[in-house]
């Protein structure tokens, strides 16, 4: 459910029908696919040729070529495009796969793997949301693709064995239909975890048993239904708080710093830091690529009307990007209950060479339909070199003035 900052007009929207779509999305898949490390060259065809604008609300279309997750209403999300094509790689689809897909959405996921596979069968459990998926995936002609309303925790055992499943949202656990309806050898690609802590995970099933591995820290709508009764672990929105705000806890096997997701160009830095041990530095070279992280918090604004919001921030020989809003920030993005946003607050922006100083803002006012917020952290399409640490969001106290 990304968001990036954007308020500009790229070059696409002054062109008009079919050719403005095509020249957006082959932006996109230029800078989010193809320089975030996609390679495979059948999901990076897809993805210049799915018309992702199609599966979006049309009051969302402006929005549909961004790097970032969209509300499609019914609290749920479009996932970014640079998720959909790394999970699409990781699925190593062949031309013979028999797919399952849990959480229809939107539609796009299964539309981009339709070329790739023999087979995408698709389940959606919000109803309208999977009667709208029907309609498009109808309508642009995926014959390959079919879809049903249901509970994706049990999976479609009508047409199981599958060679892969792909799942779209977060269950706490595997759901143990979905291991049963896996053929053996097969693979499940899966954000397991919790609601705002999650690492995605890529699953092969050998000898009955499912052998993991994990891929990358990441945030999807929870998956509903059976799954979300069952879930242990619930976030407390009234006290909202960063987990590994100053960075201290490092990162994991694969170099991601921990409870932090979609990391772009960022390095963990050991050594001397205004808050301890550890800082992290982005760095970028060409204007406009992403250099950012980001990560959800639990928060609800009928509990918390009052938050503050802080970061250690440096910077070195910093230019703004190619649009006025590509410089470095700290920033937190308040959303709804159907995860649309409804106001940011910004710590920034940062230009040139400054050494480390605070900026804190208090007495941030949280919407009182806020059920959730994004923190993000980068240069945002700017050059140089930025710093962040000790970064905190806490519930405001008068005792702070």
């Amino acid at each position: 459910m990304a968001t990036t900052l954007c308020c500009c007009r790229p070059a696409w929207a002054i062109q008009s029908g079919d050719r403005k779509w095509e020249i957006a999305r082959h932006q996109m898949v230029e800078t989010a696919v193809v320089k975030a490390g996609v390679t495979d060259a059948r999901v990076i065809e897809s993805m210049k040729a799915t018309r992702r604008h199609e599966f979006v609300p049309r009051n969302m279309r402006s929005r549909a070529y961004l790097d970032a997750g969209v509300p499609i209403g019914h609290k749920q999300t479009i996932s970014s495009p640079f998720i959909v094509a790394y999970m699409t790689e990781t699925l190593a689809t062949q031309p013979t796969d028999k797919v399952l897909e849990i959480g229809t959405g939107s539609g796009y996921q299964a539309a981009v793997l339709s070329p790739l596979v023999k087979e995408v069968y698709s389940i959606e459990i919000v109803e309208p949301l999977g009667a709208r998926a029907a309609k498009v995936l109808k309508k642009l002609k995926y014959k390959n693709v079919f879809t049903k309303i249901g509970d994706g925790y049990l999976g479609w055992e009508e047409h199981a064995p599958f060679d892969k499943i792909i799942v779209t949202c977060s269950p706490e656990n595997i759901p143990q239909p979905l291991v049963d309806q896996l053929k053996e050898g097969g693979m499940i690609v899966v954000p397991i975890g919790q609601r705002h802590q999650q690492t995605l995970y890529m699953l092969v099933k050998e000898d009955g048993k499912m052998v993991q591995k994990a891929l990358r820290p990441t945030l999807f709508v929870p998956m509903t239904g059976e799954a979300e009764d069952n879930r242990k672990v619930k976030p407390d929105p009234a006290n909202p708080a960063l987990l590994n705000g100053s960075f201290e806890q490092g990162a994991d096997k694969g170099g991601f710093v921990k409870g932090w997701y979609y990391q772009r160009q960022m390095k963990l830095v050991e050594g001397l830091s205004p808050s301890g041990t550890h800082h992290v530095k982005f760095e970028n070279k060409v204007p406009g690529q992403y250099a950012h992280v980001m990560q959800g918090v639990a928060i609800d604004g009928r509990k918390v009307p009052l938050i503050s919001f802080s970061a250690r921030i440096a910077s070195e020989n910093v230019i703004q990007g190619n649009h006025p809003n590509d410089v470095p920030v700290a920033e937190i993005t308040f959303y709804n209950a159907q995860r649309k946003d409804l106001t940011s607050t910004i710590l920034g922006p940062v230009v040139g060479t400054s050494s480390w100083s605070q900026i804190t803002k208090q007495q941030i006012r949280v919407p009182i339909a806020t059920r959730e917020a994004i923190v993000r952290i980068g240069l945002f399409g700017a050059t140089g070199v930025v710093k962040f640490d000790d970064v905190r969001v806490s519930v405001y106290s008068a005792d702070e003035k």
